[in-house]
């Protein structure tokens, strides 16, 4: 297998040779190395077609190769390299891929789609150390990470019961994310909450503040968007209040989510607390508290107030989303309001596609 690796290397330096040669006297040189590279070529579709090597068959020697190969091929070296560790994935040789990885990134090569490549592999196998080391070198020498890098990060986390190592790698991102550290977790929170590990997700809440690093209202609500959605409604109410307590000022998104995750309980009562506790802070409602409360009040059975609610959103110039029209038509269906039901139903398909909000528009967005 080694043996074939090289193949493939030679045909790398050979064919960049001929095209060297080619520019610098005008003519395509590359067909006096044809038998040599057919050859080559040979052995690399052969390489393609065979199992990636194991531990044991990587040398230092195969490495190094690797990393002459993009050195001297810059331009192709990050479609290279992440083929190979693709390949050294596939074959659940991790512990290369990673040496492959650094060893060019202290020659000042960093390629982020091999590294997230690597990443994928190591969350698939558990691997919570590696995927610790990955994300770190992405967060330092990468920026930004997409939230699929905080995603594999959290699934790798999927069999491990001890949180130990977990809390000491927030610690240590929280030092290397600074100033903005509390995004970089605001993220990890959410991707463990999206790979339903919830426990995990609020146990990193928990202790971000023993190492210094406050939440922020995006840390909360998605917090109550996670409470929410379990059902731990005297919980979520609590984390509101402390939310309150720390000197940070609720927005429509955190009453949104709130409300929303009330509805779905049939909690009418407590929507009511929120929603007028909302207008007397002066936070305007938008298409989402409407819809919350349209449905809360036509579940209890107050219509009147569900179609004062309609009739205020559309005065204030806020077009009903088609689950609004929906809504309100099925609430109506049920008391017998035949007449209203025929009226918006009509109202619903003459609007155009314009007057009406979109799906995308009814989503609101945690992150």
């Amino acid at each position: 297998m080694q043996r074939h690796f090289q193949f493939l290397f030679q045909f790398d330096s050979r064919l960049g040779e001929a095209w060297a040669l080619s520019s610098r006297f005008g003519f395509p040189c590359i067909c006096l190395l044809y038998p040599t590279v057919s050859k080559i070529v040979g052995n690399y579709k052969l390489l393609a077609t065979q199992a990636a090597p194991d531990e044991e068959e990587v040398t230092d020697e195969v490495l190094n190769q690797i990393l002459a190969t993009c050195e001297n091929m810059p331009k192709s070296s990050g479609k290279t390299c992440n083929a190979y560790v693709h390949k050294l994935c596939k074959a659940g040789n991790l512990s290369m891929a990673i040496r492959l990885l650094q060893s060019l990134r202290d020659k000042n090569i960093f390629i982020a789609d091999a590294y997230n490549t690597l990443l994928a592999a190591a969350a698939e196998r558990n691997e919570i150390v590696l995927s610790f080391q990955i994300f770190k070198d992405l967060l330092v020498f990468h920026g930004p990470l997409s939230s699929t890098c905080y995603l594999n990060l959290a699934r790798s986390f999927v069999k491990a019961n001890d949180c130990t190592a977990l809390i000491r790698f927030v610690k240590q991102v929280s030092e290397l994310a600074f100033p903005s550290s509390t995004t970089v977790i605001n993220r990890i929170i959410l991707a463990f909450a999206e790979c339903r590990q919830i426990e995990k997700a609020l146990l990193v809440f928990n202790q971000i503040k023993s190492f210094g690093c406050k939440p922020d209202v995006i840390t909360y609500n998605i917090i109550l968007d996670i409470l929410g959605r379990a059902g731990r409604v005297d919980e979520m109410v609590h984390e509101f209040a402390s939310m309150k307590e720390a000197g940070l000022v609720p927005d429509i998104i955190t009453y949104n989510t709130i409300l929303n995750n009330l509805r779905k309980l049939g909690r009418l009562d407590m929507c009511l607390v929120f929603f007028r506790e909302m207008s007397d802070t002066g936070v305007e409602p938008d298409l989402l508290t409407y819809r919350a409360m349209i449905e809360i009040f036509g579940r209890s059975g107050n219509i009147n107030e569900a179609l004062r609610l309609f009739s205020e959103m559309k005065q204030r110039q806020i077009y009903p989303s088609v689950y609004i029209y929906r809504s309100l038509i099925c609430i109506l269906k049920k008391v017998g309001k035949v007449d209203l039901v025929i009226s918006f139903s009509e109202e619903m398909k003459s609007s155009s596609l314009s007057d009406i909000a979109a799906t995308e528009n009814f989503k609101q967005k945690r992150r």
